[in-house]
């Protein structure tokens, strides 16, 4: 039976560390105080003037996990690029990151789930590949949230949470009997939540799409009722990781190692109390990079692999939620 198997994962992030010490010096706020609240004691951000974007970021990610995957980029069939915030208000990322990697023609979709971006757009490229309409599929991750932050004491409670970065992986066929490949996807959506996390302009409800009183009053700019969106992660993330198990038929203690969206060093350890994992098994690595939406996980896998926390055979989940409100995760035998 053709299945979908991950041959190659890469990563990027810009070089300009900013510090939450960088972040004292121009918003009311502490090193102290962010780090209690999230866990979180550095992040990255691009260099725009220097044409450090959201596609150049994914095509450096995409390069080495085509490098590890032992293809060139004319070998890749189509692009699934996970991002809210793309290069331009359209087109999507996934064409300009054509450019970037000389692959013009191939189809190239852009996904706008947010935190669970990556997820949804794995589950995708999974079907795509078990469909046999395509042999290698570039799913990218990438973020550039530093442009788009109110990043003074005003925007401070969102502002500190969100950093810049890309991951990407190829996802391949593979016709093996060895039990190896993405075993089961679970998405969710339920839009009743939305306006709890998000940007409400610009946007095409608006005409025009953007004005002067929109940036005044800061509808630009990222708000998230804190309280609520912790309250309903740390129910969905346990609840769409065993939904996951279920249907694969296997248990919490066969899982090897649980790669959660990097939303928040609270979520992430009230998760895994509720499924009662050892903190070795849920990967973390927030306290660098912030929260980077779309990119965290390939991030972390990334990261996790360089580390030698998954190996061939190994049972990995990965698991999202975030604006939409969305949530989704993924079963797969490494």
């Amino acid at each position: 039976m053709r299945k979908s198997i991950i041959t190659g994962v890469g990563r990027y992030l810009p070089e300009n560390v900013v510090t939450n010490l960088d972040l004292e010096k121009i918003m009311d706020t502490s090193d102290q105080w962010i780090r209690e609240r999230t866990g979180i004691v550095e992040r990255r951000f691009a260099d725009l003037e220097n044409g450090e974007t959201t596609s150049y970021m994914g095509a450096q990610a995409a390069k080495k996990a085509l490098e590890m995957a032992g293809l060139k980029a004319t070998d890749i069939d189509f692009i699934i690029f996970a991002t809210l915030s793309p290069d331009y208000f359209f087109p999507g990322a996934g064409c300009p990151l054509q450019v970037h990697l000389d692959i013009p023609g191939i189809g190239a979709m852009d996904i706008r789930n947010q935190c669970t971006g990556f997820v949804y757009a794995l589950a995708t490229a999974d079907q795509f590949i078990k469909s046999g309409m395509y042999n290698h599929i570039l799913v990218v991750g990438a973020e550039v949230h530093s442009s788009g932050l109110n990043l003074s004491t005003e925007g401070r409670d969102v502002a500190v949470l969100f950093g810049d970065g890309a991951g990407a992986v190829v996802v391949s066929a593979y016709e093996g009997n060895d039990g190896r490949g993405i075993l089961t996807s679970h998405l969710h959506a339920d839009g009743r939540f939305a306006k709890q996390l998000w940007v409400e302009a610009p946007g095409a409800s608006f005409r025009p799409h953007i004005t002067e009183e929109m940036l005044k009053n800061g509808k630009v700019y990222p708000y998230m009722n804190g309280r609520y969106v912790f309250k309903h992660a740390v129910t969905r993330f346990p609840e769409v990781i065993m939904e996951a198990l279920k249907t694969a038929q296997v248990s919490i203690e066969d899982v090897d190692l649980v790669i959660p969206h990097q939303a928040n060093q609270r979520i992430t350890e009230a998760v895994q109390m509720r499924l009662g994992l050892p903190k070795e098994k849920v990967f973390s690595n927030i306290h660098k990079y912030g929260n980077t939406t779309a990119a965290s996980i390939p991030i972390a896998m990334s990261e996790a692999l360089e580390q030698g926390l998954i190996k061939e055979g190994n049972l990995i989940c990965l698991a999202a939620f975030g604006s939409g409100f969305t949530w989704a995760s993924s079963l797969i035998r490494w």
